[in-house]
């Protein structure tokens, strides 16, 4: 079960006077990167909001915005005068210099930003723990949309990894003939350089068993099919906590297999097979990115 870094979560909940909007969103990242918007009134609850998120997701680059919406009466505002006398002696004085129009720019100048704000409100300990059903429920939604996306992923790893397994068995059928296909080259190449009669046939043949033993893929080959079993494990593992990294890292020692395999064959059937697996691997590589 895997479970992908792409998600969203939107949840929408009023607590007394006012409405609470949480959406998140999930992208891939290699470590946890949160962008965090949200009211002045949550401000005093900040780091436990962090630190949820942290928790419950993980890893990923992560996009938190929290909206409020006021019901009910009006609001009790503040006006910063000090900043609308400085706004509006300066827009005066560029009205004069421009011969424009001065006789609605109080209206305008209260318009601007920061000259009329709301009273800033502190969120009660019982709010907090209503808000904070909220975003868990947001939490939730993200989380159940990232299964739905890990689910594709894991498809799609399987798939790679069967092809992977297959051409292991061609390989695994190949290999007699490659070592019986080098025996008689080298036979052949001596026989043609200095006679058929004219070597020792049991130095030929200690020779023989060490050059083989030296571009022997058998070894390369059982790792890898270790590795396949492991990584299968993985992926099916009821265990819900990151399994990107080790996927990532186990992909690493199928390429060096593969690699090494690759450099011993010294045989155009086998290395047919190579190339098969490595592009198999590198579409993995691609969808393990994505994994939580």
């Amino acid at each position: 079960m895997l479970y992908s870094m792409t998600g969203y979560g939107r949840v929408e909940q009023t607590i007394g006077d006012k409405t609470f909007i949480v959406e998140l969103r999930s992208l891939n990242g290699k470590q946890f990167d949160l962008r965090l918007q949200m009211p002045a009134m949550l401000k005093p609850f900040e780091f436990d909001i962090r630190s949820l998120l942290s928790e419950s997701l993980e890893r990923g680059s992560i996009e938190c915005i929290i909206n409020l919406k006021q019901n009910g009466g009006a609001k009790p505002v503040t006006i910063n005068t000090d900043l609308l006398k400085a706004y509006y002696t300066s827009v005066v004085q560029i009205a004069h210099e421009l011969n424009a129009e001065a006789d609605h720019l109080l209206a305008a100048v209260l318009r601007l930003p920061e000259v009329v704000v709301n009273t800033t409100e502190v969120m009660t300990e019982a709010e907090w723990q209503h808000f904070k059903k909220i975003l868990e429920a947001a939490i939730q939604q993200l989380k159940k949309h990232r299964l739905q996306e890990g689910q594709s992923i894991e498809k799609d790893l399987l798939l790679r990894l069967n092809n992977i397994e297959a051409q292991q068995h061609i390989i695994a059928e190949l290999e007699p003939h490659r070592r019986k296909k080098i025996k008689d080259n080298i036979v052949k190449l001596l026989e043609e350089a200095v006679g058929k009669d004219n070597y020792d046939a049991n130095r030929l043949e200690q020779e023989l068993i060490y050059y083989i033993e030296k571009i022997d893929i058998s070894e390369e080959q059982v790792r890898l099919q270790n590795h396949c079993h492991y990584f299968r494990s993985i992926i099916e593992s009821k265990d819900e906590s990151s399994k990107g990294k080790k996927l990532s890292f186990l992909l690493q020692e199928f390429g060096r297999e593969i690699n090494t395999t690759g450099s011993k064959a010294n045989d155009a059937a086998i290395q047919k097979c190579v190339v098969l697996m490595k592009d198999e691997l590198e579409k993995a590589k691609e969808q393990v990115l994505n994994v939580l």
